[in-house]
């Protein structure tokens, strides 16, 4: 009976002892199979400037294109704060999408912004926080074709826009997208 005792006595240490070294410490932080849209320094963030089909120009914006802004966001490292030349301007859904690449790359929680007509086959606008969709833009590497989640919707002016980085003077162009109220009056 000792025997036993002593052997579920071992046996039970072992298992707390190999619970402890499970346990990360400040040394060894948590890797997260996730990242954020800030996250993904060192891509390229100009486009060619094609519009998706069905994209309606505004008519009426309020930073007309050809016009300054000051950047009030901070989609990518370089942007906040910076002077956007305003390239287009339109009036539709964007929407804010968490999805996983087609390339194999980690999550990308809250990816700002792609518009409703950049979804295969959606339904009417506006669609609702949660809904699944294909997404069509090429924004970002792995970005096409993906399967993602809606995280937010806004009605709003979207806007297509060029400005130089803050942290290295590149020159981006065509970046899309920018919601009205990312931007004030430079």
């Amino acid at each position: 009976m000792k025997k036993q005792v002593l052997s579920i006595s071992a046996a039970f240490a072992l298992v707390l002892a190999g619970c402890g070294a499970a346990t990360p410490t400040e040394e060894e932080p948590v890797k997260s199979e996730e990242t954020s849209h800030n996250d993904m320094e060192g891509m390229d963030h100009s486009s060619d400037g094609s519009i998706p089909e069905g994209l309606m120009e505004a008519e009426n914006p309020t930073y007309p294109v050809g016009s300054e802004a000051i950047i009030e966001t901070d989609h990518m490292a370089g942007m906040k704060g910076a002077t956007a030349t305003i390239v287009g301007a339109f009036d539709t859904v964007a929407y804010s999408i968490n999805y996983t690449p087609t390339d194999g790359g980690e999550k990308v929680l809250d990816h700002k912004w792609v518009v409703h007509e950049e979804l295969e086959d959606p339904a009417p606008a506006p669609l609702d926080k949660g809904t699944e969709v294909t997404v069509l833009a090429d924004h970002m590497e792995g970005m096409e074709g993906a399967t993602a989640e809606i995280e937010s919707v806004e009605q709003t002016t979207v806007y297509m826009i060029d400005y130089a980085s803050t942290t290295d003077g590149e020159e981006v162009l065509n970046h899309k997208w920018v919601v009205e109220d990312e931007l004030s009056e430079k």
